[in-house]
């Protein structure tokens, strides 16, 4: 016996399933985008921005921030000047020293790494880049310095960043045996995007900011060549009017009569 209320209410599911299923769809591509600022190089601000889909209908966005100890800073060093900095390491701990000259003179700096017992471990003259990476060997203070004793009347603009240790776990249970699940390793992807992001526009930064001071700089002074060659044409333009109406102008003959 065929029932019509039975094929109704098949029909009436058949139409609402695609609906079902693009509601299905976009709750679960859910599309958020991440934006991280970043204050302290050269006083302008980072923003980087990522979209990242999820496969779930909460956010665990604490999870994909997780930070390395590390320290970086752009400072000015002046001329005939020595700037140090301190920081206690653990022993055993994986450090990284990353170093540029952003902009001044020859664009090169010293630098020198000591342990605590003031055992030199990496020592470089006049580079303008460099990348040292070490593990402690003792507990205490080590000591990184940068020195521009070298020169006498340029100061320089010196970016550097100290790395301390390896990035925290995402995850409380992070070393577990158990595979990671899809939710996981996507947060773990994200981070490490972010973290490659972040390194690439802090060189790309830097990158501008050492081709902008290398082009002012080139400006200035071809602002002050152009004023002199201004200044020398003008005096030689005068100097040749004066002379050439010194070739045309008349002299006074003056007579004397000399009495008999």
């Amino acid at each position: 016996m065929w029932d019509g209320s039975v094929c109704q209410q098949n029909q009436y599911a058949r139409n609402l399933e695609p609906l079902r299923t693009g509601i299905q769809s976009r709750i679960d591509s859910i599309t958020i985008s991440v934006q991280m600022k970043h204050q302290g190089l050269l006083g302008h601000n980072l923003t980087v921005s990522v979209c990242v889909k999820m496969w779930s209908g909460f956010l665990l966005l604490p999870l994909v921030f997780g930070w390395i100890c590390a320290s970086e800073l752009t400072f000015e060093l002046p001329d005939n000047a020595k700037q140090c900095f301190y920081e206690d390491i653990i022993i055993g701990t994986k450090c990284t020293l990353e170093f540029q000259v952003v902009t001044g003179g020859h664009y090169d700096v010293d630098c020198r790494l000591e342990d605590p017992d003031g055992t030199v471990l990496y020592k470089e003259m006049k580079k303008q880049y460099d990348s040292f990476t070490f593990t402690a060997s003792r507990n205490g203070t080590y000591k990184f310095c940068f020195s521009n004793e070298f020169s006498t009347f340029t100061h320089k603009t010196v970016y550097f960043d100290f790395q301390v240790g390896d990035d925290p776990p995402l995850f409380p249970n992070e070393n577990r045996v158990t595979a990671l699940t899809q939710m996981e390793s996507a947060c773990v992807s994200i981070h490490e995007a972010l973290k490659s992001v972040i390194d690439y526009q802090t060189h790309f930064r830097l990158r501008e900011a050492q081709g902008r001071s290398r082009a002012e700089d080139l400006n200035t002074r071809v602002a002050f060549w152009s004023i002199g060659e201004a200044f020398i044409l003008l005096v030689v333009s005068i100097s040749q009017v004066v002379l050439l109406r010194s070739f045309f102008s008349d002299k006074k003959t003056t007579t004397t009569r000399v009495g008999s």
